[in-house]
């Protein structure tokens, strides 16, 4: 019911004031940024997209109705971010050595406490792993919304055609192109938390103590590594293939530097966080089919890591 003397808009919508809009923005902001993030694959830009969403919201609310926050929200976040795709692509192409999308990292309860303030970390819903990131990275602006609003966050197909431009059917095969290459792409991953943990638990003390044995143990045979340093650190320039080079690099690593390890999920996918001196050096993201590890994905470009954050402290 109204307020008495509250002014309506047409069509019986209530003024919506500041401080309900700034609510509904702020519940619905870890779902927004999300969705950027699926749609550009950076968090930065994401969070600067969903930004500029939050600042139309208030010039729009302030001349004209709105139903549903939350739904414009959304759609206005969408559209923004399908906008930005080009000009994020464009500056991936100068990007130094293999590119990958920046770890979106929450810790386990075991381990290290989560980094700053829960509300403020996101993740994709559980749904978007790194190796999935990776593969969108191939598709066309069109079929990442797509499959992203479709199939990640369950828009329906008449919703997603009004924000790419397409026809709802046009979206549908858009969507399908985009599931299909995903499931060529990506390997298709153990969705057990509980094996996920065992095999974080085991990557983690094999990381610590530089085990090439434990980490053969749990590598599959063909597993594939890959090293994202930016041009800022050094890292494989090229994937390293197979079970005992992948362990014999870790392991040199860990020999080289004694990095402290920390279990962690990473893009919605388990993985290890490794530090020194209190600060995240590197972000190790695990892909786990039948119960081995057949992928790596090793963020150590610093910018990438700039908020991972480290409320944490190494044991001496």
């Amino acid at each position: 019911m109204s307020q008495r003397g509250a002014p309506h808009r047409p069509g019986g919508v209530q003024e919506l004031s500041e401080a309900r809009l700034l609510t509904e923005y702020q519940l619905a902001r870890g779902r927004l940024v999300a969705i950027a993030h699926g749609i550009l694959g950076d968090l930065g830009e994401a969070e600067d997209v969903v930004q500029e969403a939050w600042l139309r919201l208030r010039r729009t609310a302030a001349t004209d109705a709105i139903e549903s926050v939350t739904g414009w929200l959304v759609v206005t976040t969408s559209r923004l971010a399908l906008d930005a795709v080009g000009s994020a692509r464009r500056r991936r192409e100068t990007y130094v050595g293999p590119w990958l999308p920046e770890p979106i990292v929450t810790f386990d309860p075991v381990g290290a406490p989560p980094p700053g303030d829960p509300a403020d970390r996101v993740t994709l819903v559980e749904a978007v792993s790194t190796a999935v990131l990776v593969v969108l990275e191939t598709l066309t602006p069109a079929e990442r919304t797509a499959f992203v609003l479709h199939d990640v966050f369950g828009m329906p197909f008449g919703e997603v055609a009004d924000i790419v431009g397409r026809t709802p059917s046009a979206v549908r095969q858009l969507a399908a192109r985009a599931r299909r290459h995903v499931r060529e792409g990506a390997p298709r991953f153990d969705a057990d938390p509980q094996r996920h943990r065992e095999v974080v638990a085991a990557f983690t003390a094999a990381m610590e103590d530089g085990d090439v044995h434990g980490l053969l143990h749990l590598l599959d045979p063909d597993v594939v590594l890959h090293s994202d340093g930016g041009g800022r650190v050094r890292a494989a320039r090229k994937p390293v293939h197979g079970a005992d080079r992948v362990a014999r690099f870790l392991a040199g690593i860990q020999r080289k530097r004694s990095y402290r390890p920390w279990p962690a999920r990473i893009n919605a996918g388990p993985g290890v966080v490794l530090s020194r001196d209190g600060r995240p050096v590197a972000a190790v993201s695990l892909t786990v089919v039948d119960g081995r590890v057949a992928r790596v994905d090793m963020v150590i470009n610093p910018d990438k890591l700039a908020r991972t954050g480290a409320p944490w402290k190494d044991n001496p």
